[in-house]
């Protein structure tokens, strides 16, 4: 199927003056025109003065702004490949992902600088620029004119990959997602069929945008359905809240740490959200006292279930259901195919656990540069997703367990495995294992299991071992040191009990 891939040019088409995105602390703004302009000039820069062409891969170590918006575009239009980096990570971890992506070109924000000093990747890569500087660029071109002789989006097709996103490795390295153009499309459609997304809603971006969910949740679909948003580099729970009534927004989307955070905090009571149609959640199940709570509120839940790999948007619990259906994550979006697989490599039963699998036009076509990755993940088109679930009587899906262990801190996705790995290296550890346990502020916490190596071996020393070298999401909060690590029979890590230790 053939579709036009520039949604930003045809919409400064129809919608020339109207604002697509805002920045909440700079009050800086981009038309739809301007959008259009600014990347079109942009990506002619990038071809005639860096020798940029389609393919090429351009790393980003910086927070949203309406900046990093127009270099979307501009990837849309001349075929550059996104890569978005997490500034959370430390720079031993960047310098990983730089270099497995072997990005070409890196735009870095001045602050997120001291993160790569010093890393081999920084001699590898032969261009550079500020976020400062690229505003800078993006400003000379005022007043220029368009020449559409010189526009290229024709030669970037549906199946070109438009970002390389980065998830965590359950073997203890990241792995590159590759997210095509023909994803983004479809992602788009599934979100507006089952969210009736038009031109005229508005939403708050306050997920970061190194994360699927900070693009393809509702930012992407926004711009394809000619919507607008706002930027907020910085989740505060008063100042969300305070926008959301300003801006008259729609729709929004967090996690339930976030929407905790916004029920607590004294402006829940002083703010109007009339506008808002519902929020979107995903991540994990609300509990029913605050799904009850922003019921109250006027605000109904829309929860879902979603990957980088695929969509992100792939299933939708009705709001109408959140009370009826407290913990699913709905059904299948629209052009979504499921299956839930048994051990035996069967099709489960109503109530019957089995591996999600997921077809359709919005699964990645695999993993950048690691081609192991994608055979185990993708068989016949079908992506094995690693979750269990079950499916009620009525069709309702939910998930039970994760059969990779990943547990979500504040919305981060933590595997087990990379932490255990480099906590490995420590000389005074003999043996580890980590788990997600509860905790009231971000939903849940790392706790290392440590057999020690060395006698004089403390809390702390690990803490120090961790700071800087993993992402603060990823230290573990509760260090407990134990004669020995449960085991299986077959003398593989009882994860199952790992959480009563």
């Amino acid at each position: 199927m053939e579709y036009r891939i520039d949604w930003i040019a045809r919409w400064a088409e129809y919608s020339p003056i109207k604002i697509a995105v805002r920045d909440a602390d700079t009050d800086e703004s981009y038309t739809y025109g301007q959008l259009n302009q600014l990347s079109q000039l942009l990506a002619d820069h990038f071809s005639h003065q860096f020798g940029i062409k389609k393919g090429d891969r351009i790393a980003v170590l910086a927070e949203y702004t309406p900046d990093y918006i127009v270099l979307f575009a501009a990837a849309m239009k001349l075929g550059f490949i996104l890569v978005p980096l997490n500034y959370r990570l430390s720079g031993r971890e960047l310098d990983y992902i730089l270099d497995n992506a072997g990005a070409s070109f890196l735009i870095v924000e001045e602050k997120y600088l001291p993160l790569l000093e010093g890393q081999p990747c920084m001699e590898k890569i032969g261009s550079r620029m500020g976020m400062v500087e690229l505003n800078a660029l993006l400003g000379s071109f005022e007043g220029k004119k368009l020449d559409r002789s010189q526009e290229n989006q024709a030669t970037v097709s549906a199946d070109d990959p438009l970002f390389i996103l980065y998830t965590s490795g359950t073997t203890g390295f990241p792995k590159g997602a590759i997210y095509t153009h023909a994803m983004a499309f479809w992602n788009s459609i599934n979100t507006q069929l089952r969210l009736d997304i038009t031109a005229a809603d508005h939403t708050l971006v306050c997920m970061p945008p190194f994360h699927t969910g900070g693009w393809n949740v509702l930012l992407s679909p926004f711009l394809h359905h000619g919507a607008s948003f706002t930027l907020l580099r910085k989740f505060e729970a008063d100042r969300v809240l305070h926008l959301l009534e300003d801006e008259e927004a729609t729709l929004f989307m967090g996690v339930p740490t976030m929407l905790k955070m916004m029920a607590d905090d004294p402006a829940f009571d002083q703010v109007s959200l009339n506008a808002l149609r519902y929020f979107i959640v995903g991540g994990e199940a609300m509990p029913i006292p605050l799904i009850e709570q922003w019921q109250q509120k006027g605000v109904p839940i829309r929860q879902g279930y979603g990957l980088t790999e695929v969509g992100p948007n792939v299933t939708s619990l009705h709001h109408d259901d959140a009370l009826r259906k407290i913990g699913s994550i709905g059904k299948p979006n629209f052009y979504v195919e499921t299956r839930l697989v048994t051990e035996s490599g069967g099709e489960a039963a109503p109530e019957e656990e089995g591996e999600l699998w997921l077809k359709g036009p919005m699964v990645t076509p695999g993993y950048w540069n690691n081609a192991e990755a994608t055979e185990k993940s993708i068989e016949n088109g079908w992506f094995k997703t690693g979750d269990v679930l079950i499916r009620d009587a009525e069709g309702y899906l939910y998930v039970k367990d994760r059969i990779k262990n990943m547990f979500i801190s504040g919305g981060e996705n933590v595997y087990p495995a990379e932490v255990e790995k480099f906590l490995q290296t420590h000389p005074g550890i003999q043996e580890v294992a980590v788990v997600g346990v509860a905790d009231e502020k971000w939903g849940e916490v790392g706790k290392a299991l440590i057999v020690k190596k060395m006698s004089d071996l403390s809390a702390e020393d690990i803490l120090d071992f961790c700071r800087g070298k993993l992402a603060k999401f990823k230290v573990p909060k509760h260090i407990h040191f134990v004669t020995e690590i449960p085991k299986t029979d077959s003398g593989k890590i009882d994860r199952k009990r790992l959480g009563e230790v």
